[in-house]
């Protein structure tokens, strides 16, 4: 049990640091580049630059457009597919790349409705207003403890000044990490990356245990299943089934999955391929090292959203 008390940054004019790392899919070969380009449309992995967008206008939020059907990943060293084999982590800065995630305000309450602000500034400090539209949204927003409850797949509205906002509820005190997932258009660059800082829930803070791993998940009266072992050596395939309605497209994708590391909480974000197959929907992943990892599945059935969760552990 811990007592969790915090003050808002906007008060402070502080801001968390993070330590700034990417977190990359690893170890693709030439045969399966080949592969993944004949069709796989393997989704992105957010922590770094470059895709393709056409010409952004100023103080939109929805300018241009992302290809994301080719295979490729972003680092936080720049665009490229890394040789190695295990996954470089990230989404733990707070700063990349030349800009910097500003909260408005990271002290909230447990249980209350409460606006959740932020801008992304550029160097000099002036918020970044032109973003190009990766999967549907111009930014990807997500929120979740850091015992790995609570998760929420959010998409706030950016105003002309580049502030976006969007009210959420914070069931319990505790620690929460938020995780702002965006393609920024400064200066006729694109620069793919994920920001995080922490926001605090004060109160009398009980951790969860992390569930035990299982490969079958329930949700809505949904069942979802998972097949394949994801490791550190090699990218592998992961296939999802959801039995009791058929899957629908949701955010120009079948699916997303959202995989975070238990600890320090480095996190993915990756598309499946652009069909079924089978009727299942299938991902292609690597994991950054060896632990404990929940993942968090997000799909449509009859119009609405839902999200299976699991824990998975690599050895």
């Amino acid at each position: 049990m811990l007592d969790v008390t915090a003050e808002s940054e906007a008060d402070t004019g502080t801001a968390s640091p993070g330590k700034n790392e990417g977190f990359r899919f690893a170890a693709f070969g030439a045969l399966l580049i080949v592969v993944l380009f004949a069709g796989y449309g393997l989704g992105r992995l957010n922590s770094g630059t470059s895709a393709t967008a056409t010409p952004a206008a100023t103080g939109s939020a929805a300018p241009a457009a992302v290809n994301e059907n080719m295979p490729h990943t972003h680092g936080a060293g720049g665009a490229g597919m890394p040789t190695t084999a295990g996954a470089a982590v990230g989404g733990l800065s707070l700063s990349s790349d030349g800009l910097t995630l500003h909260p408005v305000a990271t002290a909230f309450q447990a249980g209350r409705r409460q606006r959740l602000g932020f801008t992304v500034d550029a160097t000099g400090g002036t918020p970044v207003t032109s973003y190009a539209i990766v999967h549907d949204k111009p930014l990807h927003l997500i929120v979740l403890r850091r015992d790995l409850t609570g998760f929420q797949h959010l998409h706030p509205a950016m105003a002309a000044d580049g502030t976006w906002s969007i009210d959420v509820t914070l069931a319990e005190p505790g620690v929460y990490r938020m995780i702002a997932d965006f393609t920024a258009l400064v200066g006729g660059r694109q620069i793919a990356t994920t920001l995080g800082t922490d926001l605090t829930v004060t109160g009398d803070y009980r951790p969860a245990p992390l569930p035990a791993p299982e490969r079958t998940a329930t949700t809505d009266g949904l069942t979802v299943s998972y097949a394949g072992t994801p490791g550190t050596q090699a990218v592998q395939p992961l296939l999802m089934t959801v039995t009791g309605g058929a899957v629908e497209p949701y955010l120009g994708a079948y699916g997303h999955l959202v995989v975070m590391r238990q600890g320090d909480l480095a996190y993915v974000h990756v598309h499946p391929e652009q069909q079924l197959v089978d009727g299942k929907v299938k991902f292609w992943i690597t994991a950054p090292s060896p632990g404990d990892y929940r993942m968090f599945f997000d799909f449509q059935v009859a119009g609405k959203v839902h999200t299976a969760a699991w824990t998975l552990r690599v050895s």
